[in-house]
């Protein structure tokens, strides 16, 4: 039983104390599950986040699930998803019970603006870090910003970028890679 305490209070603390949603988390998530508590070695985080950000539904729950799984299987995915969605949960509940009494409060206002830029510099940290144990360098920056300029000046569609992006890193490995380990002189 305690596995799964462990779990639920690991995930719980997450999700009561981040703002910004899911990916505000990963940073958090990423600390308690690596560096705090070994669950996951940071190649790990990094490739079940990658499917986790892939997967429909929010990116912080599906994250906790395969920890959860990766740790306790099903039962250990229940008690880490409950326990990161349950602060939100808990928080959108009693705002719902109530909003109408504050939500035209001056300083309430003021607080969710203040809250705005820490979210976007929560978001932007764990983004660089990711990008470097990705193996992302100055050579190859140009493809994440490439992308994201395509997506938002372009409005071209995210989909068609990650079928072509799944195209390309296939022809990539089909046509580079196996010629490398053929030629004797490649290790991936």
């Amino acid at each position: 039983m305690k596995p799964y305490i462990e779990l639920f209070f690991a995930f719980f603390k997450i999700g009561a104390f981040t703002f910004g949603g899911g990916y505000a988390m990963i940073p958090l998530i990423r600390n308690e599950a690596v560096f705090k508590r070994k669950w996951l070695n940071d190649t790990d985080f990094v490739e079940m986040l990658a499917v986790a950000q892939s997967m429909p539904g929010p990116v912080a729950l599906n994250t906790a699930l395969f920890i959860g799984n990766r740790r306790q299987g099903f039962k250990g995915s229940l008690a880490a998803g409950f326990g990161v969605i349950l602060p939100s949960f808990i928080i959108i509940l009693l705002i719902a019970l109530f909003f109408t009494q504050f939500k035209d409060n001056p300083l309430v206002e003021r607080i969710f603006k203040g809250i705005r830029p820490a979210v976007v510099a929560l978001i932007a940290a764990p983004l660089i870090q990711l990008g470097k144990s990705t193996g992302i360098t100055l050579k190859t920056l140009w493809i994440p910003i490439a992308v994201a300029l395509s997506v938002w000046l372009l409005n071209v569609s995210p989909i068609l970028i990650i079928v072509l992006s799944i195209a390309g890193g296939i022809a990539y490995y089909k046509f580079i890679v196996q010629n490398r380990k053929e030629r004797g002189n490649g290790t991936d």
